[in-house]
């Protein structure tokens, strides 16, 4: 089965465009499958701000107390993912959301419960029930949020459960969805690259800001993937076969 992996963040969600969803339907129409991971920060955020509740990052991970952990629940598995499930059907695309909790979708352990509370990382994928539902003809949307230890349930980063996903399926390809065309070098898009060619346009100041996590993502997550693509959800990402973005690649083994 030729899958992809697509996750988007919550800052991302609210700009996608038609030609966006419109990519989503060509890998569809050419055989690809595909499970889509999302996030919510912003409205987490919001969520927070409504109960009075304070929230602080560690090392890039939001401290999750229980009253986070409820205000993330509560919009991962409410608003985010009921509204990404609509802007897909209204397009024509089979959806079904998940809570990646249930069955076991998603497991996690604490990394640090002391430091960082109700935080995991993802252990094991239960792929059957992924597959299942993706050989059937539906698309799964799933929630950064899985089933921890003695019936607690984790909130996990969604590039982390995206990876993790993307590992368990074998897929061909994972999207991490962003409001930029990719990496870019003196205005131009660099279509692909790999670690080392990566880890040079960093050395070099190319590569700066925001675009330093989200290519160290890309590059972690390839431990995993056969290809990963930075893409901006504000245009289209495949059409005709093409991709479009930058595709980052293992490095090419020395015979």
């Amino acid at each position: 089965m030729k899958t992809v992996v697509v996750k988007c963040g919550g800052s991302v969600l609210k700009e996608l465009s038609d030609s966006f969803f419109n990519s989503m339907k060509s890998l569809l129409s050419d055989g690809y499958k595909i499970v889509f991971v999302h996030g919510g920060g912003p409205e987490i955020n919001a969520m927070l701000e409504k109960m009075n509740v304070k929230s602080e990052f560690k090392n890039g991970l939001r401290v999750t107390s229980k009253e986070v952990l409820e205000a993330a629940e509560l919009v991962l598995s409410g608003s985010m993912n009921r509204k990404l499930v609509r802007l897909l059907e209204v397009r024509g695309i089979a959806t079904i959301g998940l809570q990646s909790s249930d069955h076991g979708i998603l497991e996690a352990d604490f990394i640090n419960q002391e430091e960082l509370g109700f935080v995991g990382d993802v252990t094991s994928v239960n792929k059957t029930v992924l597959e299942t539902l993706l050989n059937i003809g539906l698309l799964p949307v799933l929630t950064p949020i899985a089933k921890g230890p003695d019936g607690s349930v984790l909130n996990v980063n969604a590039d982390h459960a995206a990876g993790a996903a993307a590992h368990a399926l074998a897929a061909e390809h994972l999207l991490m969805v962003t409001d930029v065309d990719g990496v870019l070098n003196n205005g131009q898009l660099v279509p692909e690259l790999t670690g080392s060619q990566t880890q040079e346009l960093i050395n070099t100041g190319v590569i700066s800001g925001g675009m330093i996590p989200k290519v160290n993502t890309a590059l972690k997550a390839l431990e995993s993937c056969g290809h990963v693509h930075i893409v901006s959800g504000k245009k289209p990402f495949y059409e005709n076969g093409k991709w479009y973005g930058t595709q980052f690649n293992k490095e090419e083994e020395e015979n």
